[in-house]
């Protein structure tokens, strides 16, 4: 039944226990597939969860075994690969929701906090995404010279950075909004542009920008000048 509901009507109709049943196939252990695709998003929350997982964490669900894990893992993995592939041809940024799609993915459901950063050219076209810092369950480093020396290397004429918050509440500390405010003063230095500083958790993401941490606040002039220099007619940011 469920094969034929997605060649009719296609993945938009169907919940993520659906798609998860379609690629399990059949139940093992007495157990139904759905059953089985129920306890794995149980067991980690939510699809973003699964997909940083490895494989042998995901064949631990009854029912699994390494097989349906491995296939299960493979097709987690593509999406992720397709989502990067056609942002990649996606021009330049132009809000908070842009950067999110670049940055969240690969934060969200990491059991430790890390820092990474994107990279963009003079029209906000990305350059590349690093990984900056991996620190424990409640802290990273935010180094702002590691920071700026990639931007540096790599020719960014700007730059977001994001991590994440483990307990899933990606609302902003103290300490976050001082970090953000030390970046922007550094960054303000050497005339690279820091766009956003995002905070990852819970399958949801906070701009500071948005916030109006007053050091990146005047980020959307910065967005539309940037983009008059590189000769686009696309404005970046609402007034």
């Amino acid at each position: 039944m469920l094969r034929e509901d997605y060649l009719l009507h296609g993945p938009e109709r169907m919940g993520d226990v659906d798609l998860i049943t379609l690629l399990l196939g059949t139940g093992a252990g007495g157990r139904s597939a759905r059953a089985i695709a129920s306890d794995l998003l149980d067991t980690h929350g939510n699809l973003a969860t699964l997909a940083t997982i490895p494989p042998q964490a995901i064949a631990r669900v009854r029912g699994v075994g390494v097989v349906r894990a491995l296939r299960l893992h493979a097709a987690l993995q593509l999406g992720r690969r397709a989502h990067a592939q056609t942002l990649a041809r996606g021009g330049s940024l132009c809000t908070a929701e842009d950067a999110a799609s670049w940055l969240a993915p690969a934060l969200q459901g990491l059991k430790q906090e890390e820092l990474h950063a994107l990279y963009l050219d003079r029209r906000l076209r990305p350059i590349c995404r690093r990984a900056l810092t991996v620190g424990n369950d409640a802290h990273t480093v935010v180094d702002s010279r590691q920071i700026l020396k990639i931007a540096v290397e790599v020719g960014a004429c700007a730059f977001v950075i994001a991590h994440n918050h483990p307990s899933g509440d990606p609302e902003p500390s103290y300490d976050d909004i001082e970090v953000t405010r030390a970046v922007a003063a550094a960054a303000a230095v050497i005339g690279v542009t820091f766009l956003d500083h995002l905070v990852v958790g819970g399958g949801k993401w906070v701009s500071l920008a948005q916030r109006g941490i007053p050091e990146i606040q005047q980020a959307p002039a910065q967005l539309r000048t940037l983009l008059a220099a590189g000769k686009r007619s696309r404005v970046a940011a609402e007034p």
